[in-house]
C-alpha cells in the first residue's frame, strides 16, 4: 500500500508545471481574422495563468490539480468545445492549439480524437508526457500509466494529417531517458521560448529534442 501511495504521488510530480492555483475558465470571444490560437496550461495552472504568451485567443480551463486521466478528459472535452465553438464561428479560420506538460497531452489527445473531423488545425506540444520515442525513450505517462489512466497513460503518435510540432528537452516527464533525477528543474525551465506561441508556425511538423531537429 506505501509503495503504491509513493507511486501515486510520484505521478502527480512528474506532470507538475510549477504553477499552484485555482483553475477557472474563460469565455472570451474571438475574432474571425488571422489564426485562432489556444492554449492547454499543464498541472496546477489554471485559464489565466497558465505561462503562455504570444498572440493568445483562448486559454482553456479545466480542473488541473490532479494529473490523471480523469483530468486529461475532461480538458479534452473543454478545448473540442471551445475549438468547435469557433469552428462554427468561423468556419474558415486556422486554429492553432499549444499544449504544456498535462496541458500537451490533453491537446495529443484531442489531435488523436479529432484528425478525422477537424481540418485546418495545427498543434504544439511541450513536454508531451504522451509522447513517444525515438528520439529518446517515451514520456512519463508511460511508466506510471496503471496510476494516472487513459486516456492520459501510454504513448502514441496517432495524429493523422495535423501537423504536429513536439519539443522535449532532457525532460523525464516526455522522455524517460533523461532520468526522473532531472525532474523538476529541467521540467520547469528547459523551455524558455517555447511558451510564445508567436515563435511556432501554423504548418510545423517536426520533433524538437534535447536542442536537434528531427522529422515527425
Amino acid at each position: 500500500m506505501r509503495a503504491r501511495r509513493t507511486m501515486a504521488a510520484l505521478a502527480g510530480l512528474l506532470l507538475t508545471a510549477g504553477i499552484s492555483v485555482a483553475t477557472g475558465s474563460s469565455a472570451q470571444a474571438a475574432s474571425c481574422e488571422g489564426t485562432y490560437t489556444i492554449v492547454v496550461g499543464g498541472t496546477g495552472s489554471s485559464w489565466n495563468n497558465d505561462g503562455f504568451t504570444g498572440n493568445i485567443q483562448q486559454h482553456v480551463g479545466y480542473p488541473t490539480q490532479i494529473p490523471n486521466g480523469a483530468s486529461a478528459r475532461a480538458g479534452v472535452n473543454e478545448l473540442n468545445r471551445l475549438v468547435r465553438d469557433q469552428r462554427n464561428a468561423c468556419p474558415g479560420q486556422h486554429v492553432k492549439i499549444g499544449g504544456y506538460s498535462l496541458g500537451a497531452g490533453v491537446v495529443h489527445i484531442w489531435v488523436t480524437e479529432n484528425w478525422q473531423t477537424f481540418d485546418n488545425v495545427n498543434a504544439v506540444l511541450v513536454s508531451d508526457p504522451k509522447r513517444q520515442g525515438p528520439p529518446g525513450a517515451n514520456g512519463g505517462a508511460v511508466p506510471f500509466g496503471g496510476i494516472i489512466g487513459a486516456p492520459l497513460a501510454g504513448a502514441d503518435k496517432f495524429f493523422g494529417n495535423v501537423p504536429v510540432k513536439t519539443i522535449c528537452h532532457w525532460d523525464y516527464v516526455c522522455d524517460e531517458s533523461a532520468g526522473i533525477w532531472t525532474y523538476p528543474q529541467n521540467h520547469v525551465n528547459n523551455y524558455p521560448n517555447d511558451f510564445n506561441m508567436d515563435h511556432h508556425n501554423d504548418s510545423a511538423n517536426e520533433v524538437w529534442y534535447n536542442g536537434a531537429w528531427y522529422p515527425a
